[in-house]
């Protein structure tokens, strides 16, 4: 229950893991660094799962699936790429167990070794890429537009359920082209992708611009991301999208006929999204009493809950809420009426609130008589009694309130921990006393970003696409800037 909760304010950290482990979304597992998303958790990224994939099949992508396992050879195809992964990635040395000879359980066997390590995909470019070739020899056989959902490795040393796991969920689509133009409006058309489901559907406000070069995801040419701002004055990476230019062509060799006969080598992109958006969900809405759901993402929209003493009433209340329930289904709601007689309703009240579901309904003997119900709205927790012949649509107005209102709440958030600096005592004044987003100038380099990370463990999030040109000077080394991009401590 939302009692055994730390309090947000006293210690976020542990907040967070209290929720998430007393809201059941997610446990730690015997394998260390990796988690067991469990069935409410699970459903959440369900949901997160079908509106994206009803978007990426509305912008013409389709979905594929390629191998775990991906031949080291091909690692060493894409210098940047390799650099990039090396040290995050799970390999795949033998092919077999044997009893030990000691009595001892099993061993590896040794005579079973794999003449070529496999890698545990930690992304699946190389292993795409390696298909491609054989899919393509003409304009004909492009754009190919392809999204695949699955699990990739990459061996976290520290870990946070659902934020940093050595084995997470996401989808990653990968796009072959004939021209870098429709390659870049691709990488364009996915961030704003990402951007509408963070915002409409997560209530989520994003920030979209483009990653500094030592930012970039490893090969691409160009990163495009949208960054988030937690309850703690954090920022989140909530979904990227890479312009990857002909580096991963070049290094596979998918070359291409054009309409003009002349041999060129695929240009390409690649976008992903992960579970750690339930992660996000979590620190950008929830509260002391637990999780907040925006109602378009709740796996329950609605629960509804009988107030009685005994079995007559318990009857006469069930036959009015099953009505209800079924008229707030037809209406294309999930209801649950919970008449469990193993918990006490203000047990219930709690343990829904506390799994952030959108609203909650109790009925007993007085709305019986009256024909109303109770309501209460998760966001506000506020209650109101309503005609019960009115329910649906009331309800129905509240669920686009609600969401609306969280949207509301978490943008109102972040403009008021969004703050322009000119000098670095203020730049790192802000961070150690009140954190946020920080909109500064920097001198374009690699040496000051580093420099600036290493002193206050701020990174440049990204370099806003609608930040103006405006002359000013480095807060760092007061050389000149040509435009303020957004710093902030990360997850």
């Amino acid at each position: 229950m939302a009692k055994f909760l730390t309090n947000r304010d006293e210690n976020y950290a542990q907040w967070y893991n209290d929720l998430v482990i007393k809201a059941e979304l997610a446990e730690n597992s015997a394998v260390r660094g990796c988690m067991v998303i469990k069935p409410y958790g699970y459903a959440i990224w369900e949901k997160i799962q079908a509106e994206l994939d009803r978007m990426f099949k509305a912008t013409g992508h389709v979905n594929a699936y390629f191998p775990l396992f991906i031949p080291k050879s091909f690692f060493s195809k894409e210098a940047k790429h390799v650099e990039g992964f090396a040290k995050e990635c799970a390999i795949v040395t033998h092919y077999r167990l044997k009893n030990d000879p000691n009595g001892k359980g099993v061993i590896v066997d040794p005579s079973a070794k794999l003449e070529e390590e496999l890698i545990i995909r930690p992304t699946s470019e190389t292993i795409i890429w390696n298909s491609y070739k054989n899919w393509i020899q003409s304009y004909r056989d492009l754009p190919i537009l392809i999204n695949q959902w699955c699990n990739v490795v990459r061996w976290e040393m520290r870990t946070r359920l659902f934020l940093r796991t050595a084995e997470f969920l996401w989808q990653e689509g990968h796009t072959a082209h004939a021209t870098r133009e429709e390659a870049v409006e691709e990488t364009v058309r996915m961030i704003n992708v990402y951007s509408d489901f963070a915002e409409n559907y997560m209530a989520l406000p994003v920030i979209k611009g483009y990653k500094s070069e030592s930012e970039r995801f490893a090969g691409a040419i160009d990163t495009y991301a949208i960054e988030a701002l937690m309850q703690d004055g954090k920022a989140l990476q909530a979904g990227t999208s890479h312009f990857l230019g002909q580096n991963f062509a070049k290094a596979f060799d998918v070359q291409f006929t054009d309409r003009t006969g002349k041999l060129d080598y695929v240009w390409a992109t690649s976008w992903g999204l992960s579970t750690r958006m339930i992660g996000a969900l979590i620190m950008a809405h929830a509260d002391n009493h637990g999780l907040v759901l925006p109602p378009k993402l709740a796996p329950l929209q609605v629960v509804i809950i009988p107030i009685y003493k005994n079995t007559g009433q318990l009857e006469e209340i069930s036959g009015a809420a099953l009505k209800v329930k079924a008229d707030l289904e037809a209406a294309g709601m999930t209801v649950k009426y919970d008449d469990r007689d193993t918990n006490k309703p203000g047990w219930k009240f709690a343990d829904y609130e506390l799994k952030g579901v959108p609203v909650r309904i109790a009925i007993g003997p007085r709305d019986i008589e009256q024909g109303t119900i109770e309501i209460a709205r998760r966001d506000t927790l506020e209650k109101q009694t309503v005609g019960m012949n009115s329910a649906v649509s009331h309800i129905s107005v509240l669920m686009a309130d609600i969401q609306s209102n969280i949207y509301r709440k978490a943008l109102e958030f972040r403009d008021q921990n969004t703050r322009k600096v000119d000098s670095w005592t203020d730049f790192v004044n802000l961070l150690e006393n009140e954190g946020g987003f920080i909109m500064a100038h920097w001198d374009g380099s690699a040496e000051t970003e580093e420099k600036i990370k290493e002193e206050t463990k701020a990174t440049i999030r990204c370099i806003p696409f609608d930040s103006p040109e405006e002359d000013g000077k480095c807060i760092y080394s007061g050389k000149p800037s040509k435009r303020r991009v957004l710093f902030a401590r990360s997850y």
